[in-house]
């Protein structure tokens, strides 16, 4: 009788899980856009930057072959409503091509049931995590780094996203104490550069780049 209460609960919290995951998942497809027509010398960097306009940037990944213009991405924002904002970038020239936007049907991380997105580790991670942008094109991932470790303490991971071809670019730095990123929030303001930063708590923790198959 008691294995058997067990093995209901067991079952209770798997299928609880596997629902979690399922609205997670669904929560990741509703911020995330599909880009395809993509000019083979555009960049995830590149790609990012023109998106980061809309929203809060969580991921960009290009897929397919450098040199076929069958070429795509993902990219996922931080919430629905920049997602649904960037959609009309469709049509707008990148590169030697007009790109087009669409509606994502699956979400950039791939199908696991094992990954909770919102997991202890994850929140954990956040609250060490800040979002800068407003970044001068100029400045280097090294220079980001060293301003922040400089003021606030050290930076354990970091993901600068932008290119020479924009005005500012975007980055999300992991600090190794999260009494370091709340220091970093009064760095808002301060000059990185030649600009004012803005700096702002993290909604997700720093996605690691992930190359893709003739990714340049």
């Amino acid at each position: 009788m008691f294995s058997q209460r067990r093995n209901n609960n067991n079952q209770g919290r798997r299928r609880m899980g596997v629902r979690t995951f399922r609205a997670q998942r669904e929560d990741s497809i509703r911020r995330t856009v599909y880009v395809s027509d993509i000019d083979h010398n555009v960049t995830e960097e590149r790609l990012a930057a023109l998106f980061s306009a809309y929203g809060q940037v969580v991921d960009c990944r290009i897929c397919g072959d450098a040199h076929s213009r069958l070429r795509f991405a993902f990219v996922e924002f931080s919430d629905e409503y920049s997602a649904r904002a960037s959609l009309s970038l469709f049509g707008t020239l990148l590169g030697f091509s007009p790109v087009k936007v669409l509606p994502s049907k699956t979400a950039i991380l791939p199908v696991n049931p094992t990954f909770l997105p919102r997991s202890e580790d994850e929140r954990e991670m956040c609250a060490r995590t800040i979002y800068c942008t407003n970044i001068d094109k100029r400045v280097s991932q090294t220079d980001v780094k060293n301003f922040f470790e400089t003021r606030c303490g050290e930076v354990s991971r970091l993901r600068l996203l932008g290119d020479h071809m924009h005005s500012t670019r975007i980055a999300f730095v992991e600090f190794s104490m999260a009494e370091s990123a709340i220091l970093a929030l009064d760095c808002c303001g301060e000059i990185l550069g030649s600009q004012r930063i803005r700096v702002s708590p993290s909604k997700t923790p720093v996605r690691p780049r992930v190359p893709s198959p003739g990714m340049q």
